[in-house]
């Protein structure tokens, strides 16, 4: 399985004894006792440094930040808080990683923005005894333990939606492909995963690598695809995640794209869901944050502490630097209208009035949602 950094770099997972989340789960709740104790640099004040890409309004703001946060509380509760440091930019990043290393973190939690750009301060803090634990995206350098959603299985969902949105009109139909960034090695996991299901299946009428996961780039890109292959001709779109399926959904409502083709998504954003309520966005890949982000603080807490992972981790990966890295990969959910509220509602991500702002009432009672 490929999931390099620039590009499909030679990396794979194999399954080591493949135990259920229950014994991911019994493994973090076996560290609280050692939380306390000495071992690591810390001892009794482990010090957490926690970069993400991006924070605010942002997934990782609203929801990875305040469960790795209340996580680290649970295990660890004479520790400080995390230190966390969010951008969007791989050059803010890599000095945030550098100044968390000068300030005397622990360990850190990395989710990178440019694994490739990272590289040389994730080494420098393995220089400096520090552990990092890559969470969501896998940095390059020497990286102690990996924790994300298996990339392959959400491009699988996504193509397996599209395919079944689309109908009788799949055998023949032309698909536009909006993909996210080279940079970012979990964008190659999802089309690599995507293709697997759509070859053969449908014809890829245009295919674009987004930059930066950027909405802009990706609104350019779907008008120019709509530009060549004709508005009519557009029988469905695969795209990343659902900031790219709002720009796509911008687009195609800018060149008046009429019936709207199905749209795919990911991460369960609201906007998203009030988009598929609308009948905008077909689906999103809902990941359960909560055992990736329990998951994360457990290796974290334990490298802390110098202690082995082997009961946290179900796998091994493989960088395009590092061998045999301790890994977690999780599952997802595909999202429709017709299971927002057992898996959304019923996981606590949002309330029902949260979803069902007053201008979707009428769709929400539709939806059976209200």
């Amino acid at each position: 399985m490929a999931l390099g950094g620039a590009g499909l770099a030679a990396v794979k997972w194999k399954a080591l004894a493949r135990a259920p989340l229950a014994i991911v789960v019994a493994g973090g709740l076996a560290l609280v006792g050692a939380c306390g104790g000495g071992g690591g640099g810390g001892g009794d004040s482990l010090k957490v440094g926690v970069l993400l890409p991006g924070g605010g309004a942002s997934r990782f703001g609203q929801f990875d930040k305040p469960l790795i946060e209340k996580k680290l509380k649970e295990l660890c509760p004479e520790c400080p808080a995390a230190t966390v440091a969010a951008t969007p930019d791989p050059a803010v990043q890599r000095q945030q990683l550098e100044s968390m290393i000068t300030r005397g973190v622990d360990v850190l939690i990395v989710a990178a923005v440019d694994p490739q750009l990272l590289r040389p301060a994730v080494e420098e803090a393995h220089r400096a005894g520090i552990p990092v634990v890559a969470y969501d995206r896998l940095a390059e350098g020497t990286i102690s333990g990996y924790v994300t959603f298996d990339g392959a299985q959400v491009g699988r969902l996504q193509a397996e939606a599209l395919l079944k949105a689309m109908g009788t009109e799949a055998a023949g139909g032309q698909i536009v492909m909006m993909n996210g960034a080279t940079t970012d090695p979990n964008a190659g996991w999802f089309k690599e995963g995507s293709l697997s299901v759509l070859k053969g299946k449908v014809k890829i009428g245009k295919s674009y690598d987004t930059v930066g996961w950027r909405p802009e780039n990706a609104f350019v890109n779907m008008k120019g695809a709509i530009a060549s292959l004709g508005a009519d001709n557009v029988d469905g779109v695969l795209s990343a995640n659902d900031s790219l399926a709002g720009a796509v959904v911008s687009a195609l409502n800018a060149t008046q794209v009429r019936p709207l083709p199905p749209v795919t998504g990911q991460d369960a954003d609201l906007v998203a869901v009030r988009r598929i309520i609308r009948g905008e966005q077909y689906m999103t890949v809902y990941k359960p944050y909560k055992r990736a982000t329990d998951a994360t603080v457990e290796m974290a807490v334990a490298l802390g502490r110098d202690k082995s992972v082997e009961s946290i981790a179900t796998d091994t990966v493989d960088s395009p630097t590092t061998k045999d890295i301790p890994a977690v990969l999780l599952p997802s959910v595909s999202v429709t209208v017709g299971n927002i509220e057992d898996t959304l509602v019923k996981d606590g991500l949002y309330t029902i009035n949260q979803i069902c702002s007053p201008d979707l009432r009428s769709a929400c009672d539709k939806a059976g949602l209200t």
